[in-house]
């Protein structure tokens, strides 16, 4: 047997005893590291989009790179726990390819993240979300079109490529370092070196839950919201952790739907009494009370019906309106809307119930709220559901339709949904012949779409009344424009010079459609919906639901309706009231089941209300009534608001002692009553099914 020698054998210890404090010494460095990685990110996010610091501190963005630290730790924890474990296992800690590799994998992927989460945020003001995860989802070909020509993507990959070269370097001389520092170091006795190693698994352990539970509480770990700690929602956004948020993004969309959905806060019966409180009027009354929640006959109020036979709804894209003309912008965007502004009746205060088309789609035409876990609704099951939408109700009065739109109807699954909602007659992006534009990504221009529909519009049998839903598409990431603008471009508004360019150029092109239709025949029997699909973020944001990316202006054109209704109303409504409002003008009784209200049949004294929630993962709602907004982000206090658009947007938080004149039971009860009613499939026109649970049997079910 050979033996080893003295030499030999105090060699061992030596190496054995240097393993434990160079591995100690490279993973503080690596922890390090990655703090510095993230911090740089989230600096580069400040200045990409500086734009948005407004009024904002130096105080403010401090104290959200202070929050961001608490955030970044968690997600450093998880990235080092393997060289945590490594105590565990003596060999492990001196195997330093692996290590570096596993960190330098880590960290490219968190750069890549962070580069992606530049444009993201510049255009949807939001962290990286299930946003993400629905692009994906949706047509490969489509998606990769619209990044490609949208966003600078070779040299995004191309910063991604040098940042990853330049961390797999740094992790190569922080290798090379701590050894040499380490080397120098007197080993210590075998036994001490166990002793020590167990103290240092055991402390790393406790430092490590507690960096990755990001706080001293108790109860539950840090969350989004203990980010949000300033006055500014643009401080509070730097202060989360983009790779968490997209994280947590993708647990919640491919956990149980049901988590996604907010729980009942109250009895059925009582949530039930406070929707119906909230959306009846004194021209409706209810009927099916005990199967459907909200199942009424509206006959509009006398004199309120205008001489009307067809309805033409324009939803046009990203038309915020901080930036009309007519609800107070100076900046010159919109001046064919501000013309036909003058000439209708204008909604000052409307919003859209979500923040992207879908959710404008299906609030405005099917007259369904934007619900927490049901955001995607027309992709869902429960979008095979009947509701009362507009083209179901006027197919029972004899209406022809037609749906006029510029892309693809398989995008958001339009096709399906709306033909099972009752519209027959389609023309997309491959019914244009020879368009003025025809983009790779989405399809035609809007004046291609505008000219089809003026065409299609005056093709109509005259003996029968028409429904048509025109929709726009050119004011969408990457704004496929002609390429001799029959407009100025924008220029002084810095990063949204090109997406108000593409406004401008929309708006152009609803001026030249109108041209058209103030000489055609059906023009003086038409009632003319102009809406907003949903706004899009200004370089300031109010509150945290950033009310400029659903402020849209809604506009009605008909013959008498100056007259009769006036040139503008400052009553708060949002896309699921266009449904009733709309089925008001043409007059009779109708029946319906929308979780909106007729605006111009509501009591003087009555300002309005609106219930709106953003896309993606943030389950956060608001109700606005009046001046005020309450929001509420799920499992967490609400903050009331007092708000004003316009000229002179502003918002000033009001403390917590303030009534809030119901908004805080109102609008939990709007969203379990809605969320009951689409759950059981009870939110059309009629039962759809021969046996649908009472409201009885509902309570007795979720109790």
């Amino acid at each position: 047997m050979t033996r080893s020698s003295p030499a030999n054998a105090a060699g061992s210890r030596a190496i054995a005893g240097i393993g434990l404090r160079e591995h100690l010494a490279f993973l503080s460095a690596a922890v390090f590291s990655l703090l510095l990685l993230m911090t740089l990110l989230r600096l580069a996010l400040l200045l990409f989009n500086r734009e948005l610091i407004g009024t904002t501190g130096w105080g403010s963005l401090a104290e959200a790179f202070f929050n961001g630290v608490r955030f970044d730790l968690r997600l450093v924890v998880y990235i080092c726990a393997p060289l945590v474990l490594a105590l565990v296992y003596r060999p492990a800690m001196i195997r330093r390819s692996w290590q570096r590799l596993w960190l330098g994998v880590c960290a490219s992927l968190v750069i890549l993240l962070g580069m992606i989460e530049l444009n993201f945020y510049r255009e949807f003001h939001q962290r990286l979300n299930t946003l993400v995860f629905q692009y994906l989802q949706e047509d490969p070909g489509t998606v990769l079109s619209m990044l490609w020509h949208g966003f600078p993507v070779l040299r995004l990959l191309l910063a991604w490529g040098l940042l990853s070269a330049t961390f797999f370097l740094a992790l190569s001389r922080i290798d090379q370092a701590t050894r040499r520092i380490c080397t120098s170091v007197r080993p210590e006795q075998p036994t001490i070196q166990y002793l020590n190693q167990g103290l240092v698994l055991l402390l790393c352990l406790v430092l490590a839950v507690l960096a990755a539970r990001g706080t001293l509480r108790q109860g539950p770990p840090l969350r989004w919201g203990d980010a949000f700690t300033t006055e500014s929602v643009f401080a509070n956004h730097l202060g989360l952790n983009g790779t968490l948020s997209l994280y947590t993004a993708a647990r919640s969309r491919y956990a149980d739907d049901s988590s996604k959905v907010w729980k009942p806060s109250m009895p059925v019966e009582q949530a039930i009494v406070l929707t119906r409180e909230l959306l009846l009027t004194d021209h409706e009354q209810l009927v099916d009370q005990d199967t459907a929640a909200l199942r009424r006959d509206f006959l509009p109020p006398q004199g309120t019906h205008l001489p009307i036979r067809n309805v033409v709804v324009i939803l046009m894209e990203s038309f915020a309106g901080h930036f009309v003309g007519a609800l107070g912008s100076d900046a010159g965007i919109t001046p064919n809307f501000d013309r036909l502004a003058a000439e209708g009746l204008l909604f000052k205060r409307f919003f859209a119930n979500g923040t992207h088309t879908h959710q404008g789609m299906f609030a405005s035409m099917a007259c369904f709220p934007n619900l927490p876990g049901f955001e995607y609704l027309m992709q869902t099951p429960e979008g095979g559901h009947q509701f009362s939408g507009l083209a179901q109700l006027l197919s029972t009065r004899g209406y022809d339709d037609l749906y006029v739109y510029n892309g693809d109807f398989a995008w958001d699954n339009q096709r399906g949904f709306f033909s099972n909602q009752g519209m027959t007659r389609f023309i997309g992006r491959h019914d244009f012949v020879d368009p003025v534009v025809s983009d790779p990504t989405w399809g035609v221009s809007d004046q291609d779409m505008f000219d089809r529909a003026a065409e299609e519009l005056l093709k109509q049998d005259p003996q029968k009344p028409f429904y048509a839903l025109l929709q726009t598409l050119s004011n969408h990431t990457p704004y496929a424009l002609p390429s001799v603008l029959p407009v100025e471009p924008v220029k002084g508004h810095g990063s949204l010079d090109e997406h108000l360019t593409a406004m401008r150029y929309a708006d152009w092109a609803l001026g030249q459609f109108f041209e058209k239709a103030w000489k055609a025949p059906y023009f003086n029997d038409t009632l003319f919906v102009v809406v907003g699909d949903h706004g899009f973020g200004a370089h300031e944001q109010l509150t945290e639901m950033d009310l400029y990316r659903f402020h849209v202006p809604l506009l009605l054109i008909a013959p008498g309706i100056q007259q009769t209704f006036g040139t503008s109303r400052d009553t708060v409504g949002s896309q699921v009231d266009i449904v009733p409002t709309i089925m008001g003008r043409l007059g009779g009784v109708a029946r319906h089941q929308c979780w909106g209200r007729d605006l111009l049949s509501l009591p003087a004294d009555d300002p309005g209300f609106a219930i709106i929630k953003p896309s993606g993962s943030d389950q956060t709602v608001a109700m606005l009534k009046g001046e005020r907004i309450l929001v509420k982000p799920k499992d967490m206090p609400a903050r009331l608001y007092r708000y004003q658009l316009g000229r002179q947007p502003q918002v000033d938080l009001l403390p917590a002692t303030e009534p809030d004149d119901g908004l805080g039971e109102y609008l939990p009860a709007y969203l379990q009553t809605a969320t009951g009613s689409l759950l059981d499939n009870t939110a059309g026109v009629a039962d759809s099914a021969a046996s649908r649970p009472t409201v009885r049997e509902t309570a007795a079910r979720e109790h």
